[in-house]
């Protein structure tokens, strides 16, 4: 037997890309489990609020006429004689399959449903936010580039009408004035009745569906009753935008480095849009996409004024029904909505400013 010590190979050392892609799949499982678990506590949310809320389900169902075996007979079919828990796991299954339940008022299912009315919303709040940011952000750089002068205090002004203004009451002022007074936008509704019907549902969002079936009179149309609507939607998105946006840069203004750029006698153009506004881009995405999502949560009333077939409208509709099943599957859009536009926010902040990697 040798008594020679045995020599074992060092390991090999592991390779810069390796570690690169561990991380990368690190950071993937934790925001997926990170999203996994916020989206089963908004489920928790939404099905024990549903519980909660003085509604009865099964009469909304069977009628407050119905007898006591009928009504114990729905009661029993609808599943809620189980215990909450035993509900609660019916529901997260019937969630994650798709299934989210008959809707009493369209007598469809409620996934159906959302799926007609949600493209709605989506593109009215997709303009919006186009408006909001198109002009609040030019609006908050020009407040914070002259702090005090006249134009910052009409800027504030406006963004604090913005803040101050009930949705309903902008809404129908805008439908007096520029509807029924000057007719320079249509009515309620997302089409005249004319074109209702006419093109074929491909996205669900009628500007993108009458381009593709090339009926461009169908899309001017669209536009025509969208922008009201749209523009109330984008005024108050562009009060808060424009209002973080110059706090945003008063901050930025007063740095050091802004300083020293208007010292080498750097154009102040420059100054302003290259070495101050650059450092707040990530601070705006997250004001941006929390806008955004407010207005795909918040629209509830500008769809009841616009009679705009959106989830708004839908949800409304519901609550005025007692229909559950309906309020509880819209309100869980709603709220996923949310927190994937929250988390797609988070992942731009990372890509854009390397500290957060």
């Amino acid at each position: 037997m040798s008594l020679e010590p045995q020599l074992t190979a060092p390991p090999a050392p592991i390779s810069p890309n390796k570690r690169i892609w561990g991380r990368r799949a690190s950071a993937v499982a934790g925001f997926v489990a990170t999203v996994f678990l916020t989206f089963l506590g908004l489920l928790a949310i939404t099905f024990f609020i549903g519980r909660v809320i003085p509604i009865d389900p099964v009469l909304a169902v069977v009628g407050d006429r119905a007898t006591n075996a009928v009504y114990e007979a729905a009661r029993v079919q609808m599943g809620l004689d189980k215990p909450l828990v035993v509900q609660f796991f019916h529901y997260v299954v019937g969630v994650f399959t798709g299934d989210l339940g008959q809707s009493v008022s369209t007598g469809r299912s409620v996934a159906e449903d959302i799926s007609r009315f949600f493209p709605a919303t989506l593109e009215m709040a997709t303009i919006g936010i186009i408006i909001g940011v198109v002009i609040g952000v030019p609006l908050g750089v020009i407040a914070a580039s002259g702090q005090g002068s006249w134009v910052d205090q009409i800027i504030r002004v406006v963004g604090l009408l913005g803040y101050s203004m009930p949705a309903f009451w902008l809404g129908l002022v805008g439908l007096a004035l520029f509807y029924a007074r000057l007719r320079w936008v249509g009515g309620p509704g997302r089409l005249d009745i004319f074109y209702d019907g006419l093109v074929s549902p491909v996205t669900g969002l009628i500007l993108i569906d009458s381009l593709l079936a090339g009926e461009f009179d169908i899309f001017w149309n669209a536009i025509n009753h969208l922008i009201l609507p749209a523009s109330v939607l984008g005024f108050f998105s562009l009060a808060y935008i424009a209002r973080m946006t110059r706090s945003f840069m008063l901050d930025q203004l007063n740095q050091e480095f802004v300083t020293t750029a208007r010292v080498k006698g750097v154009p102040e153009r420059v100054v302003i849009w290259r070495h101050a506004f650059n450092p707040i881009r990530v601070q705006l995405i997250t004001v941006i996409g929390l806008s955004y999502a407010g207005l795909l949560e918040g629209s509830v009333m500008i769809e009841t004024v616009f009679s705009w077939p959106g989830i708004g409208n839908y949800l409304t509709t519901a609550l005025l029904n007692a229909d559950m099943n309906a309020v509880l599957g819209s309100t869980l859009v709603i709220g996923a909505v949310f927190i994937f536009i929250n988390k797609i926010s988070d992942v731009l902040y990372r890509v854009l400013d390397p500290r957060a990697r």
